[in-house]
């Protein structure tokens, strides 16, 4: 990877590494509901241990205030980061300190040390110099594999790696490959899926896509305030009627910059916001009154469908309508498949990221066969809309 130092250049042997990892994980009743940030990092960790390095573990859990609370403490993901590594992990009671210099001092090459949760120390936020110290005195390498956290710039984050020889861990390196490949240099054309619930949440998200790619596909939510912009009646649908102007303004840059926005021609309405309410599809200008657009209809799905068949890259956030009430997940469904079934093929390469993005492909069952999907949050949305991440930029070569 150009740029960026990677474990390929790295000295690990007999050294403390300190790894910044994401294990904001999920957890009901005192259990890991979903370990798929766990799974992500695991070849980064037996690397380092295989290659001699004692790997010291760095990460925030929850968002506690004001210092320690039982509620947020990362011993419970202790054990999870165990079982899947299928190796012991010790733990330590705070990620500085003596109970930090302690444990640390116990390990041997290949061990595994999870300290506390860095957000019980407010410096870490703050990206505190002295924290950042402290941190820094506990290891000899430091590896981020964090990107989800990659847009904050915080001690762990990002001060970390402006003290020790940083380099970037497998999952972070993946992530910044596929999106780069993606979005920096894509084989064209270039297509991006943009779906959710409001315009006003990704305003400088579809202002950089616009200026990026051929193709923008809007759905959604957000499709809805774009529609009533083109003078469509949307009955009581999810809209923001502040954003017409600025919705139009897209439209127009959009045009200027030869990329081509794509909305729904046809639309799945119903009188009530439910599982199985009663549901008709109508074309985008017979919306009635009492209706509200929960989905894209069979039509719009074609063009869509029609659309993939002609591009080469794809990059997907956001679903096309209500997908977690039936029957308005067909649309996300249909072209979810759609776009697997053409990666699988060799004929395109997809990106996805976003928490409803994840859940709508993995819904639609297609997940695992898009090119890359993302389990970072607001660092893929930073990502996307052009911004520099303080925590990859820190990485650089």
């Amino acid at each position: 990877m150009s740029g960026f130092h990677t474990l390929d250049s790295a000295d690990l042997k007999g050294k403390r590494v300190l790894v910044r990892v994401d294990l904001n994980v999920p957890v009901e009743n005192g259990k890991v509901s979903d370990a798929t940030r766990i799974e992500r990092i695991l070849p980064t960790l037996r690397e380092i241990a295989d290659k001699g390095g004692k790997v010291i573990l760095l990460a925030h859990f929850g968002r506690p205030k004001g210092g320690p609370d039982e509620a947020n403490s990362l011993r419970p993901i202790a054990a999870a980061l165990a079982e899947h590594l299928g190796r012991p992990v010790a733990f330590a009671s705070d990620c500085v300190g003596e109970p930090a210099r302690a444990a640390i001092d116990r390990l041997a090459e290949g061990d595994f040390l999870l300290l506390e949760n860095t957000r019980f120390h407010k410096g870490e936020e703050k990206n505190d110099p002295a924290l950042v110290a402290e941190l820094a005195a506990l290891g000899d390498v430091y590896v981020n594999d964090a990107f989800s956290a990659a847009h904050r710039a915080h001690a762990s984050t990002e001060g970390l790696a402006r003290k020790l020889p940083a380099f970037a861990g497998r999952a972070m390196q993946a992530e910044i490959e596929a999106l780069s490949k993606a979005l920096d240099h894509p084989t064209r054309p270039l297509a991006a899926v943009v779906g959710g619930a409001k315009v006003s949440s990704k305003l400088e998200l579809l202002g950089n896509l616009t200026k990026k790619v051929d193709f923008l596909i809007i759905g959604g939510g957000m499709a809805n305030t774009f529609l009533a912009a083109q003078g469509r009646r949307v009955g009581k649908s999810l809209c923001e009627n502040d954003l017409l102007a600025t919705a139009r303004e897209i439209l127009n840059n959009a045009g200027a910059n030869k990329c081509r926005i794509v909305l729904p021609v046809d639309v799945v309405v119903a009188k009530e916001f439910r599982a199985h309410s009663p549901s008709r599809v109508v074309g985008v200008d017979e919306v009635a009154d009492d209706e509200m657009i929960l989905d894209a209809g069979p039509r719009s799905v074609a063009e869509v469908e029609a659309l993939l068949a002609t591009v080469k890259t794809l990059v997907w956030n956001g679903p096309f309508g209500a997908f977690e009430l039936e029957p308005f997940d067909a649309a996300t469904n249909a072209v979810a498949r759609d776009a697997a079934r053409l990666t699988g093929e060799g004929k395109l390469l997809s990106v996805a990221g976003g928490g409803d993005t994840v859940s709508a492909l993995n819904h639609a069952g297609v997940a695992e066969q898009f090119t890359y999907v993302s389990t970072a949050g607001g660092a893929f949305l930073e990502w996307l809309e052009g911004k520099v991440l303080p925590g990859v930029e820190a990485l650089r070569a």
